[in-house]
């Protein structure tokens, strides 16, 4: 007898990561004790990466509705905004952290490829991809293996799929050594007017159901499971969890899927993830209503030996699940054929809520797909959650006890040559920007990615934006902050902001302190969400990001990525960050102010981490980022970049550097020097004008109250601060080129 099929006991079910109640639940659904192959789809799917179990209270309360929305968070793949002309923008943003940290090239790539199916089994053809990632000390061996991994695994992923990688972000952070954190979003593109959304969901009693794409094997299985839980010493012996992709195959899975869209033979399609089949065939069901029954050994694999369980969770990539009008199956099977892919019907949708899986005619595993699944039976929990210790004291930091350094020169270069400000050239330069022609960004560099949509007089901002540090020091202001600053990129790029996508990377839910940071996270991202009319059309929540050690556990600094897009409706208000114009007047828009805190200069330079958030008022962001769109509007800025990371400075720097021009400005004598040059208070953004619409600039800035101070003017190359020459920009140039690199090639 196959033991599979044998009653488990409430050990089994704590071996495969469920809680003794969860347990007597699962039995009260079935009305009798599961086999093994069941309780197997219960510990998938009721793991936190699937069910979200322990978010799900909180994640409810995030807004949803905006001006643009077609599709909200939860109801397909992917959020699904209007974006005029006949055009709709599906886009999301989902981790891979965990595999990532195992197997790196693998681990990214994969993360890569099931972004883009998600796009594409909407209907949406991917256009363009960005990706936030999070390593440890540049200079360890372990970040450069990470490092080099995660970025020839994306690269070699998107340059084979063909789409470009647009823009990103990388930070470092001793807190990231262990767990890396690799967020991957794609975006693409619906012709509303031609081209039909694809649901998520089945339908049809007696449709067939299809499984497209690739053999099924061995890799991936329980990776639901496996993100599910802290990385420890023996997370090594989990390799197997972590998935194999083929770019290649994709593509063709792709075009296949494109040109079975056409035929409108497609019922329901679903890229097949975490949980592989079990997922796939549980959410469709539930999202309609009605069951399947699936054949297992009707399922083509890779291996000749495969248990019936191993398929049912196996992960292999570039796979997708479809329900098909009955008496359509050649011309299905044609398209796959004419591809040279896979494509095998396994069954078909019955009416009513169960899911039978057979293998050779015997039932080996049964059970209503409801109770499976996020907003059916699935466990809700509300954890615990209680103030971190360190929160008062990082409230409690005070810039008086910071001294001013003598030579602020060299403050300069040194942050000019720091891993998180220098220039990510190092990794970028290993992805095809302009594959597909529709990068905006590379000739004329913008804060947000922009990409052009073909046949239209319109083009798509979009940014990756989250400052964890920020978010460490206050969850709830911090989250605000990436908010705001992933707004703020759009508008200063000549977007409006439409809205957003998160990627939820935190710690392990069962401790109170980083359930906290959660909470706070999740309601400052909500304010600001609300302020900004950007809805959160889905994502992900990726717990147990942390690594134990022996007897200590780590948790990374709370990462709640933010994912934006935004329209630009003509082409013409593309604003570049680079200065235009020698002689163009250089002018802040928004407050100077004396803070430190939370900067890169306070942690690099002093080496100082307990600190709060730096200054953040929501109304006076929304209101600076009004003023900048009427600015943009109005065709009055040569140019215009956000002050972040590195202060005023940096900003200043990058905005010459992108002009290859230079800058003569004057202080601020009421604010410390080190705070004016080096420090991050928020809701700043260096303009240029050209001095024939200073006149115009200023009556505009005068109308609304905005605060804005003229800085001084664009210079041919060399750089002067309050008269003192500071330099020439090559020489900060060169430094901010080549730091990373020389790191990572030590």
């Amino acid at each position: 007898m196959d033991h599979s099929l044998e009653a488990t006991t409430v050990d089994t079910a704590k071996e495969l990561g469920l809680l003794p109640e969860e347990f007597d639940k699962i039995k009260e659904i079935l009305g009798r004790t599961p086999n093994f192959n069941e309780l197997s789809i219960y510990s998938v799917m009721w793991s936190e990466h699937c069910s979200y179990k322990n978010s799900i209270v909180w994640l409810k309360t995030l807004p949803k509705d905006g001006p643009h929305m077609l599709v909200k968070a939860g109801e397909e793949n992917a959020g699904l905004v209007d974006i005029g002309e006949g055009l709709a923008c599906a886009f999301k943003i989902e981790s891979h952290n965990h595999p990532s940290a195992l197997e790196p090239y693998q681990g990214a790539a994969t993360g890569v490829g099931g972004i883009n199916r998600d796009i594409f089994t909407m209907g949406a053809r991917p256009i363009a991809q960005l990706n936030s990632l999070r390593f440890g000390k540049a200079d360890s061996e372990r970040t450069k293996w990470l490092l080099k991994g995660v970025t020839k695994g994306i690269g070699d992923y998107g340059n084979s799929f063909g789409i470009p990688t647009v823009g990103g972000e990388v930070y470092f952070d001793p807190c990231y050594e262990q767990n890396p954190l690799v967020n991957a979003f794609s975006a693409g593109i619906l012709h509303t007017e031609k081209d039909k959304m694809i649901s998520a969901k089945s339908g049809g009693p007696g449709n067939p159901v299809f499984i497209i794409g690739s053999y099924t094997g061995k890799d991936g299985i329980a990776g639901a499971a496996f993100a599910s839980k802290d990385l420890t010493e023996a997370s090594a012996d989990d390799i197997p969890s972590v998935q194999v992709g083929d770019p290649f195959q994709e593509k063709k899975l792709l075009e296949a899927t494109m040109e079975l869209a056409q035929t409108g033979a497609i019922v329901g399609m679903q890229d097949m993830g975490a949980a592989g089949i079990t997922c796939s065939t549980s959410e469709m069901s539930a999202a309609a209503g009605l069951g399947m029954e699936i054949h297992l050994d009707k399922v083509p694999t890779r291996q000749d030996d495969m248990q019936p369980w191993e398929i049912l969770l196996s992960e292999s990539q570039e796979r997708m699940l479809a329900v098909i009008e009955k008496g359509r199956e050649a011309e299905v099977l044609a398209i796959f054929d004419k591809w040279d892919l896979p494509c095998a019907e396994i069954g078909h949708v019955i009416d009513e809520d169960r899911l039978s899986y057979y293998w050779h005619g015997e039932l080996y595993a049964e059970t209503p797909a409801d109770p499976l699944v996020l907003g059916g039976g699935a466990p809700v929990y509300y954890r615990e959650h209680k103030e971190p210790a360190y929160y008062q004291e990082y409230k409690a930091f005070d810039i008086n006890s910071i001294e001013v350094p003598e030579d602020l020169q060299a403050v300069a270069k040194q942050l000019m040559g720091h891993p998180n400000i220098a220039s990510k050239r190092f990794v970028y330069e290993q992805y095809d920007s302009m594959v597909g022609t529709v990068n905006m960004s590379t000739n004329r560099p913008t804060d947000a990615a922009v990409v052009n949509l073909k046949d239209t007089n319109r083009a798509l901002a979009m940014t990756v934006d989250c400052n964890a540090r920020y978010v460490h020091a206050d969850p709830k202001q911090g989250a605000m902050i990436a908010v705001a600053e992933a707004a703020r990129n759009i508008v200063v790029s000549g977007g409006i902001p439409s809205a957003i996508t998160n990627c939820l990377n935190f710690g392990n839910p069962y401790n109170p302190e980083v359930y906290w940071q959660f909470v706070n996270a999740i309601k400052g991202m909500g304010e600001a969400c609300e302020k900004f009319q950007t809805p959160v059309t889905g994502g992900n929540v990726s717990f147990y990001n942390q690594t134990v050690l022996k007897d200590k556990t780590e948790p990374v600094f709370p990462t709640p990525t933010i994912g934006m897009i935004g329209i630009i409706e003509d082409k013409k208000y593309i604003t570049p960050m680079g200065f235009a114009e020698k002689g163009d007047l250089i002018y802040m828009i928004g407050e100077n102010r004396n803070d430190i805190s939370s900067s890169q200069y306070l942690v690099e330079v002093h080496g100082v981490n307990a600190s709060s958030t730096p200054f953040f008022s929501l109304e006076e962001e929304y209101a600076n980022q009004e003023q900048i769109k009427m600015l943009i509007r109005k065709g009055l800025l040569a140019s215009a970049h956000d002050v972040s990371e590195g202060g005023l400075f940096v900003a200043l720097m990058e905005s010459a550097m992108a002009g290859n021009l230079g800058f003569d400005i004057t202080s601020d004598s009421a604010i410390r020097r080190d705070a004016y040059l080096f420090g991050e208070s928020q809701s700043r953004v260096v303009v240029s004008v050209n001095p024939d619409n200073e006149d115009a600039f200023i009556d505009l800035m005068m109308l609304n109250g905005v605060e804005f101070d003229l800085l001084g003017h664009v210079t041919k190359g060399s750089i002067r601060i309050d008269d003192i020459d500071w330099g020439h920009v090559d020489e900060y140039k060169s430094i901010y080129d080549n730091s990373l690199g020389e790191i990572m090639t030590k």
